[in-house]
């Protein structure tokens, strides 16, 4: 009353004037509560993340670029083989290699071929195989030149019975020599040498597409490795 008199107010206008000022009272209170700091819990699926990355250890760093992994499939290093190296060398005899060497190798470990040494039928890039026998050039009487063949001047070229010739070094021209083997049956031969990477026995001859019992009974006397 004593305000209403003092402000000349009625009493609707100071009833509007008191629910203003309620209501601007909430509004501020209510904006004052909600503006306060929270504290905000990380969520649970982080949390097991972290702590899973902490168990686990740190990570292992990346290979450099350009690094290779060793090849799984690399021969042992002290796998050897045993080869027999004759004819025009200079050191000539049973000679122990590692395992995967080619005709190359051996001829340096015997000592290179002698002076003059025709090796033009000598594949030096043949890899070689564990019992293998390799004659090295031509015009040695009574053995097998390296490429397989009579060597002009032997005996078996005079008309005696002619030596085994080599599987793995004979061309398909020198195995269509050999009795019942055409041109067909020697390019098999040879694709078969060069599929498996050599022949370790004549027995595998048999593995050969177009070689049965018969024919096997007619060559296994004729060929060697």
């Amino acid at each position: 009353m004593w305000f209403r008199l003092r402000c000349g107010l009625e009493r609707r206008t100071l009833a509007a004037l008191v629910v203003v000022l309620v209501v601007a009272a909430l509004f501020a209170a209510q904006h004052f509560w909600s503006g306060r700091p929270q504290s905000v819990a990380a969520p649970e699926v982080v949390a097991h993340g972290v702590a899973g990355t902490a168990q686990e250890g740190p990570a292992e760093p990346d290979p450099p670029p350009g690094a290779t992994e060793p090849a799984a499939t690399a021969p042992a290093p002290d796998a050897r083989i045993v080869v027999d190296v004759s004819g025009k060398v200079r050191r000539p005899g049973v000679l122990r290699l590692p395992a995967g060497a080619r005709v190359e190798e051996a001829l340096a470990a015997a000592g290179g071929a002698e002076r003059g040494t025709d090796l033009t039928g000598l594949n030096r890039a043949r890899v070689l195989t564990d019992g293998e026998h390799v004659v090295v050039g031509v015009g040695v009487p009574g053995t097998v030149s390296a490429a397989g063949g009579p060597a002009p001047g032997s005996p078996a070229a005079a008309g005696a019975p002619a030596a085994p010739i080599s599987l793995n070094s004979s061309t398909a021209e020198q195995l269509e020599t050999l009795p019942g083997v055409g041109p067909v049956l020697a390019q098999h031969i040879v694709d078969h040498r060069t599929r498996v990477g050599g022949f370790r026995s004549v027995d595998e001859l048999r593995e050969v597409n177009g070689i049965g019992d018969r024919r096997f009974a007619d060559l296994r006397n004729r060929v060697r490795p």
